[in-house]
């Protein structure tokens, strides 16, 4: 688990690609700090397990599900990326839930700065946008961020300046693709508040069973 707090940014440094999957190594400091192989890192949100180490850069694998879901397979090398360890059990909990398992993806529609903040709009499918509330929690690219406005298409946050020049924010563009996992409180509440039709016919408790009865 994460917390959508970015401890650094680092830089890829290479990308060993497969016929439908791909090795990344990335350049990177902090994030190293008590790290081992087999340990997760999430970059640019997705979380990704440490499959080899060396003193200034880690590599890992990304499957095929992982490249075909989430923005890493337009990465280059020298792009730049969100770095995350796992929340340890005794760390502070400064963001909110993150899984490291995105939604999917969002691209960044307009950028307009608003005195010392910066203002993002996000296009973004309707099965993401359905768990997207405003003033609720969504992480864009690994980044936790509080939903400034929520509309038919798209939403939107502002970052303070801190947020930008410390994450890849700082580098992106009208135009570009993100990664996005809202809330997963909300998923499981809609999961068991629709449970499938085999539960319903089983006699299970639905939406329409407790309006009949009165609640």
């Amino acid at each position: 688990m994460f917390t959508g707090i970015v401890e650094e940014m680092g830089r890829v440094e290479g990308i060993q690609r497969g016929r439908q999957s791909a090795v990344l190594t990335i350049q990177a400091e902090k994030v190293l700090e008590g790290t081992k192989i087999g340990d997760s890192i999430a970059v640019n949100g997705v979380c990704l397990t440490v499959t080899a180490l060396s003193p200034r850069r880690f590599s890992a694998d990304v499957m095929h599900e992982t490249l075909d879901r989430s923005a890493l397979a337009g990465l280059r090398r020298g792009s730049p990326v969100n770095l995350e360890r796992a929340m340890a059990a005794d760390g502070r909990f400064g963001g909110h839930i993150v899984a490291g398992h995105i939604d999917g993806t969002g691209r960044i529609t307009q950028i307009q700065s608003d005195d010392n903040a910066v203002w993002y709009t996000i296009q973004a499918p309707p099965h993401v946008l359905r768990y997207i509330v405003e003033k609720g929690s969504v992480a864009v690219d690994g980044i936790s961020l509080t939903v400034a406005r929520v509309e038919e298409t798209c939403f939107a946050i502002s970052a303070i300046p801190h947020t930008v020049a410390q994450t890849v924010l700082r580098h992106r563009k009208e135009g570009d693709w993100v990664n996005l996992e809202t809330d997963i409180i909300g998923k499981y509440v809609e999961k068991l508040m629709a449970p499938p039709p085999a539960r319903e016919q089983a006699g299970g408790i639905t939406m329409d069973f407790l309006a009949r009865h009165g609640f």
